[in-house]
């Protein structure tokens, strides 16, 4: 006899035998109790959730001469024939390979027809969302008002597909992916039942890898497994076979990042290649280390959240001392960046490099997090004593020896009105000022001048806003750019105040701009261009 397969083998074949779809079960369950069986249903969710498992259960259920609690007996000539595939009353059916308007024709055709045995006639019709919209239109009568003794049973993973037409007609069940514990549980038992020796550790891995499928972990264990025939299975060798990499080189990994090296960097992605881990997996198993780091830093309750084991825990804990979180959120962004990349990428090794050398070098970057980033790193620098080295002067300027600093003297404060000058000619401003900061300045939406004086430069930032450019722009150093652009202009200092508008209101509506303020006064500014 050929050997079947673990999903296959270990199919369920009642109720009792599924797992993590409770809340399905016991609904299905019921209907039967009570003689409520609809007429069509809708199975919906990711791959490897049972689905087909459950529709079939559904069906020899409701076929079944002498059911138990809502389950079949599996004794019966019904349950064994459905069971074996030859029963007539369950027609199962493809929609991706049978998806014209002829298949369903030839279904509506058969409907006409009573079961020659058992109640019901089932028709499940697995991946529906791949009919056209013409075996869609010719579905929808007998859909809505079969005879009674015929059930449709519709499964899918894109339920967004198919038309509300349809999905109107159908009581619709969403299948939930299985959560980690669950899947370890059931393969822990099914290997029991095998007699094969595996790690708890191995097992718990393999159970991360399949995400939330019951049947994406049976096959990873099989492949496992037939690997290392005869022999125990342990973490290690599962690794080896799913081509996964041990957190140990993630820690080593982010430690050289933190630290700015390199070399060490590449060092690392070398070894992961020499020993033939797939690139992708590395990347997207990377994010997934920094992802639980930042969990754990952003609070103290995560520790039940993050499915790791004490050791790796506590050297969590460690590395969550070392990095801020804003950094790395940075990171994940590159990183997540990078993934996407790599779908389509040829030189795959060359963009993770790319990445690596973003990651410790965020100088390479303009926007806010490698800004946060780079200080932070200044910051640590200063800590441990460690010289920065500040920008060179330029040949053939003279630089002015520390002993006999030049003193500036301080310049007039602005009046008003020449404060209003200034918001007329904002073009300008922005002509001086360096370019990272210009790009942000550019998100201004009102310049106002206040009662004190002041240029008051409003920013509507609804919140949750990806781009913050009044947070950067409300910096002490980035003011003070601003503030040197502008005595540069007027000889005169000018205080400037930043005032972040979070109420999704523009600030235009109630707020003046300084244009129209001297439009009311039947003055026409004139703004100057770059």
């Amino acid at each position: 006899m050929s050997y079947m397969a673990l999903y296959r083998k270990f199919r369920p074949n009642t109720f009792e035998d599924v797992k993590g779809q409770d809340h399905i079960v016991t609904t299905l369950q019921n209907q039967i109790k009570s003689d409520r069986i609809g007429h069509a249903y809708l199975f919906t969710g990711t791959r490897g959730t049972g689905k087909t498992t459950i529709a079939k259960i559904l069906a020899r259920t409701i076929n079944c001469e002498n059911p138990k609690d809502g389950c079949p007996c599996m004794e019966c000539a019904m349950c064994k024939s459905i069971t074996a595939g030859n029963s007539m009353n369950v027609i199962e059916m493809d929609a991706a390979s049978n998806n014209g308007v002829d298949s369903i024709r030839q279904i509506v055709e058969e409907v006409a027809y009573p079961p020659t045995e058992g109640k019901y006639k089932v028709y499940i019709i697995d991946e529906v969302h791949m009919l056209s919209n013409g075996a869609f239109n010719a579905l929808l009568k007998t859909l809505e008002e079969p005879p009674s003794y015929v059930v449709f049973i519709l499964a899918t993973t894109e339920v967004h597909k198919i038309p509300i037409t349809i999905l109107s007609r159908c009581q619709r069940y969403d299948f939930h992916r299985i959560t980690i514990d669950t899947i370890a549980a059931r393969l822990q038992e099914l290997m029991d039942k095998e007699g094969v020796q595996v790690e708890e550790k191995a097992i718990r891995y393999i159970a991360k890898a399949a995400d939330g499928s019951m049947r994406d972990g049976l096959s990873l264990l099989d492949q496992c497994i037939a690997f290392y025939i005869g022999q125990p299975l342990t973490y290690d060798n599962v690794l080896k076979v799913l081509g996964a990499i041990d957190t140990e080189v993630f820690s080593r990994l982010l430690r050289n990042v933190i630290n700015g090296n390199i070399t060490d960097c590449i060092g690392v992605l070398e070894e992961i290649i020499n020993k033939g881990r797939d690139l992708n997996q590395f990347v997207v198993d990377f994010t997934w280390y920094l992802r639980n780091l930042m969990l754990l830093k952003t609070s103290e309750d995560m520790e039940d959240v993050l499915e790791i084991s004490s050791d790796n825990l506590a050297l969590l804990k460690e590395e969550a001392q070392m990095v801020d979180t804003e950094i790395l959120m940075r990171y994940i962004q590159v990183l997540s960046s990078l993934s996407n990349d790599l779908k389509f990428a040829s030189g795959k090794r060359v963009l993770i490099e790319i990445a690596l050398i973003k990651l410790c070098k965020p100088e390479m970057e303009q926007d806010i997090s490698a800004l946060n980033n780079r200080m932070a790193n200044l910051e640590k620098k200063v800590e441990n004593g460690v010289p920065v080295v500040m920008a060179q002067v330029p040949q053939g300027q003279a630089s002015t020896p520390s002993s006999a600093p030049v003193k500036k003297e301080p310049l007039p404060a602005a009046v008003p009105e020449e404060v209003k000058q200034v918001s007329s000619r904002w073009s300008t401003v922005l002509g001086k000022v360096p370019a990272n900061i210009k790009m942000y300045l550019k998100d201004v939406t009102t310049i106002t001048v206040n009662e004190l004086g002041e240029l008051v430069l409003i920013f509507d930032q609804p919140v949750g806003s990806e781009r913050m450019s009044g947070d950067f722009v409300n910096r002490p150093e980035v003011i003070q750019e601003i503030s040197s652009a502008i005595e540069e202009m007027i000889n005169k200092t000018v205080n400037i105040k930043v005032e972040i508008n979070s109420s999704g209101v523009s600030s235009q509506e109630s707020k003046t701009d300084v244009r129209d303020y001297f439009a009311n006064l039947g003055i026409d500014i004139e703004t100057e261009d770059n």
